[in-house]
């Protein structure tokens, strides 16, 4: 009767593998529970977690009087089905960024086979034919809350991660200890970090051979992981980019890569629901300025109220560069922006420099004045500074500009906040012919998320003819917005997957249409 009992539940395992790749998926997304956004993804998703097929496990709860037989066959024909339509349902879920198999995500899949084992050598070792709706009932049961077994799962692997973590840890701080010779480059803020650091490798490299962290590697196991698996002696200088969800996060990267030079593009409001404040998020990003050594040098933005109020807690040498402000060591003027690029004159010790670039929008000036401010400091002379812009390569997913077909992408998909969505839409107001937006809206803002997406709302009515909005309820106070400034709700399209946004895109084009994709949702945030 075990063995039966086994082979009739072999539909059950397969929805127990898809649900289990799902929430594997998720757990990945959500940092691996930091900060319990595992736990709030599963109670702000009930539909994908407890409103699924397998929620007709419940009609066994009144099937304990069906024969043996009876209930066995019931058991298999109703996964049979589930299993059909979990798979077909994952087939057709829309899905920018899959699960990564990662040693870390393989450990956790031994560690559910596990769990699973032992509960099967438990039934074995107690197993009773007059039990059986017992067994079923169980199985079922883990199946119906795969989504927190996994959790479970997450939770006893906790000390093999930090193991592991330490493991690594060492090794790179080793690796990185043996090239002393090489400064590190921290670049930090609440936006900017990913333009700025391709930015500062590119006029680096004017003069010398550095090295920035690929990808989105910003993280203390990015940064781990670049220095085991990229870095090389024989660069001159390893920029470091450092992102943080919470206070202390920069200060644990700092403590392992030890910056000499560092860059703060931006105090904003990204992650403000992580940090709880934008106190915090001050703080927080000031932790790599505060971590240089005296000997050291930190780029300020001198045009952000919160870095020019900060009192520093180290004595390394500050280098203030701004637009708005006057009271800088290095300025930009005369800013022209267009479609083809910005261009700008850079006063440095009261002498003016004329730069060219591809990219586009006021917050690659910020980007550039900054690589210019350290680049200088690092010898590099103005003149060749000017031919690096000239060579700046555009950076993906942010401000990108691409063709589809004879539609004009301007590629923000790469996060949004507040200040950048703003400089977005000014970059688009600039091209010539039709201005459509699409966009899911702006999240991690804590309480004020629905103010700035609907005055997002509100800027998007002053330049687009069309706007596309992805995910209803993600974006229902763009749409509030827009509707404040009376903007016609027949150009209002509510779409919930990103993928419907590209047909759309082409029956509203006209002879020469701009398109802004303004932030792309992980999976976490999809509706569909």
């Amino acid at each position: 009767m075990f063995l039966k009992l086994l082979g009739l539940c072999i539909p059950c395992f397969i929805v127990i593998i898809l649900k289990s790749k799902k929430a594997l998926h998720m757990l990945q997304q959500n940092w691996y529970n930091e900060g319990w956004r595992y736990i709030h993804w599963i109670f702000k998703n009930p539909k994908k977690v407890f409103l699924t097929t397998d929620i007709l496990f419940f009609l066994f709860l009144f099937g304990q009087t069906l024969d043996h037989e009876i209930l066995l066959f019931l058991f298999f024909t109703l996964y049979s089905i589930i299993a059909i339509f979990t798979y077909y349902a994952m087939k057709n879920e829309q899905t920018k960024k899959p699960l990564v198999v990662t040693k870390r995500v393989r450990r956790l899949i031994y560690t559910t086979l596990i769990c699973y084992l032992i509960l099967f050598i438990i039934i074995r070792m107690i197993f009773k034919p007059s039990n059986l709706y017992l067994y079923i009932t169980l199985i079922g049961a883990a199946c119906y809350l795969q989504f927190f077994v996994i959790w479970i799962v997450n939770i006893i692997n906790k000390p093999i991660e930090k193991v592991v973590f330490y493991y690594y840890k060492i090794k790179a701080m080793n690796r990185l200890s043996s090239m002393n010779n090489m400064p590190v480059i921290g670049i930090t803020g609440s936006y900017g970090k990913t333009s700025s650091k391709n930015i500062l490798a590119d006029l680096l490299n004017v003069r010398y051979n550095a090295f920035a962290t690929p990808k989105n590697f910003n993280t203390t196991y990015g940064l781990i992981n670049t220095i085991n698996n990229y870095l090389d002696k024989f660069n001159d200088y390893f920029i470091a980019e450092m992102g943080a969800f919470k206070r202390g996060e920069i200060k644990e990267i700092c403590d392992l890569v030890k910056p000499k030079y560092g860059i703060l593009t931006c105090v904003g409001t990204a992650h403000l629901e992580s940090f709880g404040s934008r106190e915090n998020i001050q703080k927080g990003k000031f932790e790599l300025i505060e971590s240089l050594p005296s000997d050291g040098i930190g780029i300020l933005n001198g045009d952000d109220p919160y870095q020019r109020s900060y009192q520093l807690k180290n004595n390394c040498k500050i280098v203030w560069i701004g637009i708005e402000s006057e009271e800088v060591d290095i300025r930009a003027t005369n800013i022209e922006l267009s479609h083809k690029g910005t261009s700008f004159d850079c006063i440095v010790d009261n002498q003016k420099y004329h730069f060219e670039t591809k990219l586009l929008g006021k917050a690659n000036v910020y980007n550039i004045l900054a690589s210019i401010a350290l680049g200088r400091e690092l010898g590099i002379s103005m003149e060749q500074l000017m031919i690096g812009t000239k060579k700046i390569n555009v950076i993906e997913h942010r401000l990108e500009l691409k063709k589809y077909g004879n539609i004009n992408i301007i590629d923000d998909a790469y996060n949004s906040n507040p200040v950048g969505s703003k400089m977005a839409i000014e970059v688009l107001s600039m091209m010539p012919g039709k201005k459509i937006v699409v966009t899911p809206g702006m999240i991690e803002l804590g309480p004020d998320e629905y103010k700035y997406n609907q005055e997002f709302g509100k800027q998007i009515s002053e330049v687009a003819s069309d706007v596309i909005l992805v995910g209803a309820s993600q974006t229902k106070a763009i749409y509030d917005g827009l509707l404040e400034k009376s903007y016609p709700k027949e150009h209002i399209h509510i779409i919930n997957d990103v993928k419907q946004a590209f047909p759309l895109m082409q029956k509203l084009e006209e002879k020469e249409t701009y398109v802004l994709l303004e932030n792309d949702l992980p999976d976490i945030f999809n509706e569909k």
